[in-house]
């Protein structure tokens, strides 16, 4: 036996190395899959124009409730099964909560793990303290806790919605974090001014919102009492820097939402009292 190396035994490749390669290789080829999800329903009409416009960068699923949800927060279903319903080319319906929809589709419905996740249009604004009640904004948060990079986007109107430049605005940012990727723990919620003249973009902070009479009662006919929750916004707080400032003034709202909500500047505080 010489002391050479043969040519076959310097070139030669474990079978794993070439197998991960290959998968490297059929990955890189395939389209991102983009999961789209809102609280309006499946039938909203923004949510189709999402669909619409993010098929430009990939392979769009959508997942989303087979009514509306608004204010559903991120609650999950735990109490009964969830029906799944196929209502087109990778468009299923679920009877069940945004947080459901992006549960189940990650889960099992998904062919492979999406790349971002997509969450609205919404009808109406998700600014300040509205993303603790926002489904759109929770179906993009729980995308966020399954570590995939997510974004809610909302059009700050009430009637004669007009989607177009929001689904314009959404493709250019999904393009961004597909190319970029978020912080950990982050997700971005974008509001976009119902105006044909948009300035620009600004990276705000929620401001804060002051209401009237939050819950209203009346009386039925019958002579018993019924309640609404809801009242009319009378102003907002917070600064030139927040989301309702920038709306306001005609820039798209890009707020970064951190999982984490502990007050660390609270921490220190507390330390001093004696519990």
């Amino acid at each position: 036996m010489t002391g050479k190396t043969s040519k076959a035994a310097k070139t030669a490749v474990p079978k794993e190395e070439k197998g991960s390669k290959r998968a490297a290789k059929k990955a890189a080829k395939e389209k991102p899959i983009i999961l789209v999800c809102n609280d309006d329903g499946i039938r909203s009409g923004g949510i189709k124009a999402l669909e619409a416009a993010l098929a430009r960068l990939g392979e769009v699923y959508v997942v989303a409730p087979d009514r509306e949800q608004s204010a559903a927060s991120h609650s999950l279903t735990l109490h009964r099964p969830l029906r799944v319903e196929k209502v087109g080319p990778r468009e299923y319906a679920i009877d069940g909560t945004p947080t459901d929809c992006v549960t189940l589709a990650v889960n099992g419905i998904l062919p492979r793990r999406p790349s971002i996740v997509v969450s609205g249009i919404n009808m109406g604004g998700n600014l300040g303290e509205d993303v603790s009640y926002s489904g759109t904004v929770s179906a993009a948060m729980e995308g966020t806790l399954l570590g995939i990079p997510s974004i809610a986007v909302s059009l700050v109107a009430k009637e004669n919605f007009d989607f177009k430049a929001a689904a314009r605005f959404a493709v250019r940012l999904a393009r961004l974090v597909l190319k970029k990727g978020l912080p950990a723990d982050t997700l971005l919620n974008v509001n976009v001014p119902d105006t044909e003249r948009i300035k620009g973009a600004r990276i705000t902070r929620q401001g804060k919102r002051v209401f009237g009479d939050v819950v209203i009662e009346k009386v039925d006919p019958r002579g018993k009492k019924y309640y609404w929750i809801g009242g009319d916004m009378l102003r907002w707080e917070g600064g030139e820097d927040t989301d309702f400032a920038a709306v306001t003034k005609g820039y798209i709202s890009i707020t970064p939402i951190h999982l984490d909500m502990t007050n660390y500047s609270a921490i220190s505080e507390l330390q001093y009292w004696e519990f």
